[in-house]
């Protein structure tokens, strides 16, 4: 059984809880078993690396999951995260924005 999202790689999100929080960013991996997502930019934590044969070491910063409850879909034209739901138009299913009733594409 595989998990469904309605949130996608590559979708505007901004981030509900933690020390993120009201900071927004793109969608970059889903991690469906974990009901995790890696957003660009955001919640970066700081990694010792060791040097191996292809890179150098030293701190490197890296992207670590957000759970996806702690995301929402970001609306530009509100400017606000809402809610996604879907409605079947032309015998397709499309994501709808729950606030005013738009097709997300």
């Amino acid at each position: 059984m595989s998990i469904k999202f309605k949130l996608k790689k590559g979708d505007e999100v901004i981030v509900l809880t933690g020390k993120d929080k009201g900071k927004k960013g793109k969608i970059i991996k889903i991690l469906p078993k974990k009901s995790k997502a890696i957003v660009s930019d955001l919640n970066k934590y700081k990694k010792n690396q060791k040097p191996d044969n292809n890179q150098a070491g030293g701190i490197i910063e890296k992207e670590m999951p957000i759970h996806i409850s702690n995301l929402s879909f970001f609306d530009p034209k509100i400017n606000k995260g809402v809610r996604i739901g879907y409605k079947i138009i032309n015998n397709k299913k499309v994501r709808i924005n729950k606030v005013n009733g738009e097709e997300i594409k």
